[in-house]
């Protein structure tokens, strides 16, 4: 929780939790609440939106910023093409600003819409012209 509240709200933070089907110690599920009780006590500093310097950016802000959508930011992850680390697993995607802008990233943007697969020359047409 110390290393998600650095970079994520309490809402973002329970809803990471839930989904990795993390519970209290009392056995039940996050809250806002239970969220914010727990940094209290531990006397950790609350995420502050308003003092967000822009280095690190969502999938959403990282998609906002290149013009397109969460799913093409999300499969460039997955690809290896666009570098992105998460808190702890299952947590949001977290991507550097600076590297929106590396030249692998451009070129993967403008191949939009065109296979990702090159295909073989030994494979045979799934729908042959007879």
């Amino acid at each position: 929780m110390e290393s998600m509240a650095t970079r994520f709200s309490d809402a973002d933070i329970v809803a990471t939790l839930n989904r990795m089907d993390v519970r209290t110690g009392q056995d039940k599920t996050w809250t806002a609440h239970r969220v914010a009780s727990i940094r209290r006590v531990r006397r950790i500093h609350a995420f502050r939106s308003a003092e967000k310097d822009g280095a690190w950016l969502t999938m959403r802000e990282a998609a906002a910023k290149l013009g397109v959508t969460s799913h093409v930011v999300r499969r460039m992850i997955q690809d290896g093409i666009l570098p992105a680390e998460q808190v702890v697993p299952g947590a949001p995607w977290q991507i550097q600003a600076e590297d929106l802008e590396n030249d692998d990233i451009i070129k993967a943007l403008r191949q939009k819409g065109r296979p990702r697969h090159t295909v073989s020359r030994d494979q045979l047409p799934m729908f042959p012209d007879t």
